[in-house]
């Protein structure tokens, strides 16, 4: 067995290999750049290392360094997690070099599926079945729309060392084609360092499915079930589940016998997994093979029992798998949401700053568990992936792990920066996502104009108002308690108004926590809570049933979340709720004439000049952020009036690019 392993990685990754691999026994080394120097995975593992600066490209990226911190430490093994070095044949070839052993496939497997366009070719002579398209050279522009042209429209190019939604466009016509083209080959080679397109004709109504395989040194090979990786916004995975509720037992073991003969096909060993994309019909098509571990590994640990990070260290040390094809069985149901770093109510726009709070949801053995890089202080930069942490659940049904995850994202507490838990609550709550109907368009069809937030329940909007009761009840509580008061004590009584999106509620308390009596809309309710002011979260029961929102304090009233959306409440006495009504509402500022910085970034591109007269749709501005080019375009007609940053300036979120007359 291995005696020390160095993580080439960072994040909710890195800790989770530390995890398994302590208590496999074995020894454990963090490399760091100075962005992560204060990092949960440096604190985990046994030692750390320091590897450069923050910028991936001088750190995480450079396989020497890598390489050479190994042999300082006395490391014998690499795991490389996801994204970074994972998936580069020549990193895999140097630590074999070295004599270090690579917790993954051998380089040749990486370099033949690593690359989209081969791994393509080798799918069709292995009997696989591959989605029409053009896998040869692309010379320039004209050459990718002759060749979408041939295919029909729709075609989705892609950087062919891409991954995790970049470097991917989707055309419609000869016009997204010409436009997104040279985009999708700057980001692959600024992403990945390879500026080779490819292009393949886009399956509509499609589901995107998933087969986990593993493969040892001696000739096994098994498919662990598939996953559902259909919830996706701009390529980018958001929810993941195991099994999927589209893929019948017969259409499972088609995908997985092909997903094997691919993986036998070119040497595989570790753990892998073969991405389909399948149509309505159950026809499935190769999209590619990832060579690595997945972010979504976990929701097939739920249903299948095993540790896929064990197995992958297990078969480098070479051992042979301790189960076959028939051992293997899925059992329940498991549900996995990412949680971002990004704002939903502003188009998911990425954030970076402090984590003035973070607070998890318990975890609970075989229901709930949260693998997470972050802690309380920990800076969510704009040098890598946005990703805060994953949350998983488990459950005997479908239904039973929505639910879990819905309970535990009521319960995640995040401050400091914006991030997408109300969306995830969101989709746990759709309808249309319970019922299993998903495709891949999910998000665009059903979020058309954007993420406004989930509307509140008739049981939510109750919960919610009993929460703005007690907290009332327990501040002013507080408040008859302070010494030296004016005239004694506070003179408030049991009667108040809850203002809940604009409407005011009257309501009526009375009780001392945690047993609280509350009476409004005509019908009295018993709600128990243990609130102490200060607290992140409102945990209790209303008429027995158990709830969690989130609190945070405002200059005047809370804002609450819960179940998807968040909510300004003031609590006001009577009198003061009759008196506001002649208040004058303060009107926000006018910035149509304004093009605005929509995300920490660097502005890449400035396509137009003062006194340019822009039409509605037109290019303004490039924006780079967390890896990705994004397009600034005019809103509406108007006339270039100044320009307020350069090409290279970086900016900061409602910073002015340009204005307009």
């Amino acid at each position: 067995m291995l005696k020390k392993i160095l993580i080439a990685n960072r994040g909710e990754i890195a800790c989770r290999v530390i995890k398994t691999a302590r208590r496999m026994g074995i020894e454990t080394v963090a490399v760091y750049s100075d962005a992560d120097a204060d990092a949960l995975h440096v604190r985990l593992a046994d030692e750390a290392v320091r590897i450069g600066p923050a910028a991936a490209s001088e750190s995480y990226l450079v396989a020497e360094k890598i390489v050479e911190t190994c042999k300082h430490v006395g490391a014998d093994a690499v795991h490389p997690g996801y994204g970074f070095l994972s998936e580069r044949a020549s990193f895999a070839k140097l630590l074999d070099e070295a004599g270090i052993t690579f917790i993954g496939p051998p380089p040749n497997a990486i370099a033949a599926m690593g690359d989209k366009i081969e791994s393509k070719k080798l799918a069709r002579e292995a009997g696989v079945n591959v989605v029409p398209g053009f896998v040869g050279e692309i010379e320039d522009t004209d050459h990718a729309v002759k060749i979408a042209n041939d295919i029909g429209y729709p075609v989705m190019m892609k950087a062919s060392a891409g991954g995790g939604g970049k470097g991917m466009r989707l055309a419609w016509s000869e016009k997204d084609v010409r436009e997104g083209f040279p985009s999708v080959r700057s980001e692959g080679l600024n992403s990945f360092g390879d500026d080779r397109v490819f292009i393949e004709k886009f399956v509509e109504q499609p589901r995107h499915i998933e087969i986990q395989v593993l493969a040892d040194k001696h000739g096994n090979c098994v498919y662990l079930g598939e996953r559902e990786c259909s919830i996706q916004r701009r390529h980018q995975k958001v929810v993941e589940e195991a099994p999927s509720p589209f893929v019948t037992p017969e259409m499972r073991k088609a995908m997985g016998e092909q997903a094997v003969e691919l993986s036998k096909a070119v040497g595989y060993t570790s753990a892998g997994t073969v991405e389909f994309i399948a149509g309505a019909d159950r026809s499935f098509y190769f999209l590619e093979m990832n060579t690595r571990l997945q972010v979504e590994h976990p929701v097939t640990e739920f249903v299948t029992g095993l540790d896929l990070v064990e197995q992958m260290i297990r078969v480098a040390a070479g051992e042979k798998l301790a189960f076959g094809q028939d051992d293997v069985t899925l059992t329940g149901w498991a549900m996995e949401s990412r949680v971002y770093a990004e704002d939903p109510y502003r188009s998911f726009l990425p954030s970076i700053g402090r984590l003035t709070a973070y607070q998890p949801p318990e975890e609970v053995e075989n229901a709930v568990r949260v693998d997470t890089g972050v802690l309380p202080g920990s800076e969510i930069s704009m040098f890598y992936d946005p990703m805060i942490a994953k949350l998983i659940t488990y459950g005997e049904t479908r239904e039973q792990a929505i639910d879990r995850n819905l309970e535990a994202l009521n319960h995640y507490v995040i401050r400091g920066i914006s991030h997408n838990i109300d969306f995830l609550a969101a989709l746990m709550r759709h309808d249309r996502f319970r019922s299993g109907e998903i495709t891949t368009n999910f998000i665009a069809e059903e979020y058309p104009d954007g993420f406004e937030g989930a509307p509140l329940s008739d049981l939510q909007r109750r919960q919610v108002i009993a929460a703005a009761a007690v907290i009332q009840a327990t501040d002013t509580a507080r408040t008859s308690e302070l010494t030296g008061q004016l005239n004694g004590k506070p003179a408030f009584g049991s009667d108040w108004v809850v203002v809940l999106d604009g409407e005011g509620v009257p309501v009526s308390i009375d009780g001392s926590a945690p047993d609280w009596d509350l009476e409004f809309g005509g019908s009295t309710m018993e709600v128990e809570s243990g609130y102490m002011p200060g607290d992140l979260l409102f945990t209790g029961k209303l008429d027995g049933e158990p709830f969690a929102l989130e609190v945070q304090r405002l200059d005047v009233g809370y804002r609450f979340g819960i179940g998807g959306s968040r909510h300004d409440v003031r609590t006001l006495t009577p009198r003061t709720w009759e008196l506001s009504s002649h208040m004058i509402e303060k009107e926000p500022p006018d910035l149509s004439k304004m093009l605005l910085c929509p995300m920490p970034g660097l502005v890449m591109t400035i396509h137009v000049t003062e006194g340019d007269k822009v039409e509605a749709g037109q290019p303004l501005a490039v924006v780079e952020a967390m890896k990705m080019e994004n397009i600034l375009r005019a809103e509406k007609s108007a006339t270039v009036s100044a320009i307020k940053c350069e090409e290279g300036d970086s900016l900061a979120v409602d910073d002015v690019i340009m204005e307009f007359e």
